[in-house]
């Protein structure tokens, strides 16, 4: 496996992990309300703009898989749309990036 393969490989964990160790946390103190984690994620503009940034970035994300994987036949990268869509644009985006690079 190359480098950047798993360099690749190493930021999808990281963005997997990381970032559900917070959400972990604020579960843990609240509790699986969904609707609290809509309104915390749109507390003040700041928070805001972050959510729509990541919802925007996703959705482009999700275009381009579908657009290679279409052209390319890698169906194994359709895996990547559930991690963005379920774990976050930090695990999905270099999933696929990894799922890209491999050996055809």
């Amino acid at each position: 496996m190359s480098v950047l393969r798993m360099l690749y490989l190493g930021l999808a964990i990281w963005g997997a992990v990381h970032p559900m160790a917070y959400f972990a946390a604020w579960l843990g103190r609240n509790g699986f309300d969904i609707t609290a984690m809509i309104t915390a994620w749109h507390a003040n503009a700041a928070t805001s703009g972050l959510v729509w940034d990541l919802t925007i970035a996703a959705i482009a994300l999700t275009v381009w898989i579908i657009a290679e994987v279409s052209v390319r036949r890698n169906f194994l990268a359709l895996i990547a749309l559930p991690a963005t869509f379920l774990i976050g644009v930090s695990c999905g985006l270099p999933l696929y990036l990894f799922l890209r690079t491999r050996p055809v």
